[in-house]
């Protein structure tokens, strides 16, 4: 009996430590998580021309370079304020590869930040939705639940989405959860009144956890992005940050 015992207890003290084990490791790799897109951000943005040389709008994203480490680069968001600042990247074939993969194609927990090819990369669809993970070190979408707080949604409302050739300026109107139904496949927005009765949801949100600017005005001729990331360990929950378009520079 005691020598079933002493196996019993070995066997115990060995899972304690692969547990111990994986969660450091997980902890580890959360902690890491997004130093890639650190360092790449250091590569990649350029100073700013002379402004007696421009021509036309000076890009501060060096999309050459970017393209040839990973051709998936079409866009970089930037959102002042926050600690999001990363390119974006659509897999023509596979809407679930950037999951868990980064922009140097390996296999990580924070993906990278991404489109679906429900939308074109023009940015010019009624509703683009971008999405990223919710790191616990804060990086990749992590930041987008600060905007539950209505002080720091008041204070913090530019988006900026830079392409090869535009500078987009977007308008944060609305932060709340909401739940894990595919947007782009719930509605369609290309019909006017599906879009006005979607807009009209999203105005009415009543929710502790919400911040909407019912000053602003957004209609079906507009553009907006919806920014989507996990919410509160919830896997059937998700929290949007919604923005509309501006202005344009190019």
């Amino acid at each position: 009996m005691k020598k079933i015992s002493k196996i019993i207890g070995s066997v115990l003290i060995t899972a304690a430590a692969v547990c111990l084990g994986i969660g450091v490791y997980q902890f580890t790799k959360e902690q890491n998580a997004g130093k890639g897109y650190q360092d790449l951000s250091e590569e990649v943005k350029k100073e700013p021309e002379d402004e007696g040389s421009k021509s036309k709008v000076d890009i501060p994203i060096d999309f050459a370079a970017l393209k040839e480490k990973n051709p998936d680069v079409y866009a970089w968001i930037s959102i002042p304020g926050t600690a999001i600042d990363y390119p974006v990247l659509q897999r023509e074939n596979d809407n679930t590869y950037y999951l868990d993969h980064t922009i140097d194609h390996e296999e990580k927990t924070e993906g990278a930040i991404f489109t679906e090819n429900y939308n074109n990369t023009d940015f010019e669809d009624p509703n683009t939705v971008i999405y990223g993970h919710d790191m616990r070190n804060g990086s990749m979408f992590k930041g987008l639940l600060d905007y539950r707080d209505k002080t720091f949604f008041d204070q913090n409302k530019e988006v900026l989405i830079y392409t090869p050739d535009a500078i987009r300026h977007y308008k944060i109107f609305a932060a709340y959860p909401y739940d894990s139904r595919h947007l782009l496949r719930s509605f369609d927005f290309t019909d006017k009144e599906v879009y006005q009765q979607y807009l009209y949801r999203i105005f009415a949100i009543r929710d502790m956890n919400a911040s909407i600017d019912t000053t602003a005005q957004v209609g079906t001729d507009d553009k907006i992005l919806t920014l989507s990331t996990c919410y509160a360990n919830q896997p059937d929950m998700r929290f949007l940050v919604q923005a509309v378009l501006v202005s344009i520079e190019q």
